[in-house]
């Protein structure tokens, strides 16, 4: 005789890291994904609990969806949004995101890509986060999603097909120097970054390099990328001088790789291509930093 067992709170509790992680994929946001969780849960709540046979799968698809509601109204926000935009950083050795053992589990929450994703439409964003991160199969993104599995897989092909350029130019591209070497790289950066040494800091960056700052028209910030060596040296000097000057710096990993914290204030992604530094993003927005600096509250 098989017993049915009634899905409890203990199996929304053990489903809540993979129902986080969908979400901040599919949505960019941390504040956004934890909204999402918890109108997961409302819905949980007031469900016939004896009528979900499999909880994950009902949640996933629950959540799921409450984030494509979300990310068709973000996306309105996202075009007012001022200067550019970055995804919120997160904490990624803690578990928050689950699991990122593999150089592919990282990528799926790196900055780099998650930016990328952007330029897809809601639905393919979910399909390829599910794919792509979770290994979901097509007919288990078809059930989740409502869609015919066909459907699901032609979703996937197109987004696919969308990113893998940029995604492999990136990959072509990207310096991943263990830890000791990155810690190196970056000191000698931010030595002569604070230093105002122009000329040296102009020497370990690629010529093409690209600065990303994200203020949100809540704090000061470049309206728009900074390109080029020259540029890049001068602008880096200038907001180190502005917002970290004597602020204590720490190293964590940020969305699967490390970056430079500046106390409460700041974020810093440092890309690297055959030794120079070809990409910096920083996070400034304070908005933006709400749920880091819970995360690094409770480490």
């Amino acid at each position: 005789m098989i017993t049915h067992v009634t899905a409890s709170d203990a199996d929304f509790e053990e489903n809540r890291p993979r129902m986080f992680g969908i979400a901040y994929r599919v949505l960019g946001s941390a504040a956004e994904a934890e909204d999402a969780v918890q109108d997961a849960y409302l819905r949980w709540a007031s469900a016939d609990r004896e009528a979900i046979e499999h909880p994950g799968a009902w949640l996933a698809k629950v959540v799921t969806n409450l984030c494509l509601n979300t990310l068709t109204s973000a996306r309105v926000r996202r075009e007012e949004y001022v200067g550019p935009w970055l995804p919120e950083p997160v904490l990624t050795d803690d578990g928050t995101l689950g699991p990122l053992d593999s150089a592919e589990q990282r990528d799926s929450v790196s900055m780099a890509l998650l930016v990328l994703l952007e330029q897809l439409t809601p639905v393919e964003r979910a399909v390829y986060v599910l794919r792509e991160a979770f290994a979901y199969s097509h007919r288990e993104i078809a059930a989740v999603l409502d869609l015919t599995e066909a459907n699901c897989r032609q979703l996937y092909r197109r987004a696919a097909g969308r990113v893998a350029t940029d995604r492999a130019a990136a990959a072509e591209a990207r310096f991943t120097p263990d830890p000791e070497r990155w810690q190196s790289l970056v000191e000698t950066f931010m030595t002569a970054a604070r230093g105002g040494d122009l000329a040296r800091l102009e020497g370990l960056l690629t010529a093409d390099v690209r600065f990303v700052s994200d203020g949100g028209g809540v704090v000061s910030a470049a309206l728009r990328p900074i390109l080029g060596r020259e540029k890049v040296a001068r602008f880096a000097v200038g907001v180190l001088k502005k917002y970290a000057g004597g602020l204590p710096v720490s190293v964590a990993e940020i969305n699967g790789s490390p970056a430079l914290l500046f106390g409460e204030s700041a974020v810093l992604l440092v890309e690297f291509e055959n030794g120079l530094v070809s990409g910096l993003s920083t996070v400034l927005n304070p908005e933006k930093l709400e749920f880091l600096q819970r995360q690094l509250s409770r480490s």
